[in-house]
């Protein structure tokens, strides 16, 4: 991990729900004691709208975001890669510690069936900040 503070990294494939969904709470809960980034292998025109609705119903905004593409600087820069279902289009380097969440994809369902991931995906978050030595907000 860097001296300063760890980065994390969180892809997906669209980077349009579970990536936004995990960059934005570990960036909600973490503040600035972690650096955090999400890209997509293919990312999407938008964030899905039932996502970014599902996080407004839990205090966080995430309406402003934009799907981004997954680049190797992205994952060389990150302390902690972790991918949700973007199989082999991870760029793959040793030494840094990667971590696979299976998720429901969010794509094309509507909030109800959204809110269920976003809490999984809080849950792994505040997980991860205990592994991490980062106290949540």
């Amino acid at each position: 991990m860097s001296e300063t503070k760890p980065s994390v990294l969180f892809v997906c494939v669209h980077n349009a729900g579970r990536s936004q969904m995990g960059a934005a709470f570990l960036t909600h809960l973490g503040g600035d004691r972690v650096e955090v980034r999400s890209a997509g292998s293919a990312p999407a025109e938008t964030v899905n709208p039932a996502v970014v609705e599902a996080m407004r119903e839990v205090g966080i905004d995430i309406s402003a975001e934009s799907p981004k593409v997954l680049t190797t600087e992205a994952v060389q820069s990150s302390d902690v890669v972790i991918t949700m279902g973007c199989g082999d289009a991870c760029p793959y380097f040793p030494g840094k510690r990667y971590l696979d969440w299976t998720l429901e994809d969010p794509a094309g369902q509507g909030v109800a069936a959204v809110r269920p991931i976003r809490d999984d995906i809080e849950q792994r978050v505040r997980g991860l900040l205990a592994e991490l030595g980062i106290q949540a907000r």
